[in-house]
C-alpha cells in the first residue's frame, strides 16, 4: 500500500524542481494532488504527466502571494477531491545580494514569495484540515539556520519560515495538525543555476563548488521530495515542529 494512499495534497511551486518532484512522488504514493504554480504551461504538464502515470492531479495557476489565489487552491482541492490532509509550501525565489545592494522592491518580493505565501496558504488550509488533522511541510533552507553570503533577503525569509513552522506546530497540535520544515542544501534545480547568473559566475564552476560537502554531490529534487513524503505521511505521526536538514552534510 502506498504511504499516502487516499490523502489529498496541495503542492506550491509544483511546476519545477523540488515542487515537481514532490508532487510526482506524493501522487505515485497514492495521494491526489493539486499542483499550484504561476507557470501555467509547465504546471499543466506536471499534472498531465501524473495523470498519464495513473495518478490523480489537477493544476491551479496561481500566485502564492495572492490571498485570493491561495484560497482558491484550497477550495479546488476540496471541490475536486473532497478534502485536504497535506500541504507542501515549496514556492520560493532567491535574490543574491547583500542588504545594501538589495532594493526595497526585491526585499518585499522575496519576503512575499518565500514567507507570506506560507502564512496565506496555511491560513486557508488549516481550517480545511481541522476536522480530521493533517500535515504541513514547509520548505526552508540551510541558510535559514545559518548565514549565507550575498543572500540577505533569502536568509531572512527562510529563517522566518523555520520559526513560523515551530509556532504553527505549537498552535495547531491540538487539532492533530503537524507542521514541519525541510531545509535543503544546494539542490540541482533551475533556481541554483539562477544564483550563478545573478552572481555573474560560470554555471559549471558554481555547481561544482556547491557540491563541495561530505557526500560530494549536489542534492537532487527527489532527495528532498523523499524527506517531504516522510513528514507528510503517517510514518512521522509523532513528529511536529521538526526542522529536517537535507544537505549532504554541508551544514555539519
Amino acid at each position: 500500500m502506498e504511504v499516502v494512499e487516499g490523502k489529498r495534497a496541495i503542492v506550491t511551486g509544483a511546476a519545477s524542481g523540488i515542487g515537481r518532484a514532490t508532487a510526482e512522488l506524493l501522487a505515485a504514493e497514492g495521494a491526489a494532488v493539486v499542483a499550484v504554480d504561476v507557470n501555467a504551461a509547465a504546471g499543466e504538464a506536471v499534472a498531465a504527466g501524473i495523470r498519464e502515470s495513473g495518478g490523480e492531479a489537477v493544476f491551479v495557476v496561481g500566485d502564492v502571494t495572492s490571498s485570493a489565489d491561495c484560497r482558491r487552491a484550497v477550495e479546488t482541492v476540496i471541490q475536486e477531491f473532497g478534502g485536504l490532509e497535506i500541504l507542501c509550501n515549496n514556492a520560493g525565489i532567491i535574490r543574491r545580494a547583500d542588504v545594501v545592494e538589495t532594493t526595497e522592491e526585491e526585499w518585499d518580493r522575496v519576503m512575499a514569495v518565500n514567507l507570506t505565501s506560507v502564512f496565506l496558504m496555511c491560513k486557508y488550509a488549516i481550517p480545511a484540515m481541522a476536522p480530521d488533522g493533517g500535515a504541513i511541510v514547509n520548505t526552508g533552507s540551510g541558510w535559514g539556520l545559518k548565514g549565507g553570503e550575498h543572500a540577505a533577503s533569502y536568509c531572512a525569509s527562510k529563517g522566518a519560515v523555520v520559526n513560523l513552522t515551530r509556532a504553527m506546530a505549537i498552535d495547531h497540535g491540538s487539532q492533530n495538525i503537524r507542521v514541519n520544515c525541510v531545509c535543503p542544501g544546494d539542490t540541482d534545480t533551475g533556481m541554483l543555476r539562477e544564483e550563478a547568473r545573478q552572481l555573474g559566475e560560470d554555471e559549471t564552476a558554481f555547481l561544482a563548488g556547491s557540491a563541495e560537502r561530505p557526500l560530494a554531490r549536489l542534492g537532487s529534487p527527489m532527495d528532498i521530495a523523499r524527506a517531504v513524503l516522510y513528514l507528510a505521511s503517517d510514518s512521522s505521526s509523532w513528529v511536529t515542529g521538526a526542522i529536517l536538514v537535507i544537505d549532504g552534510g554541508g551544514l555539519a
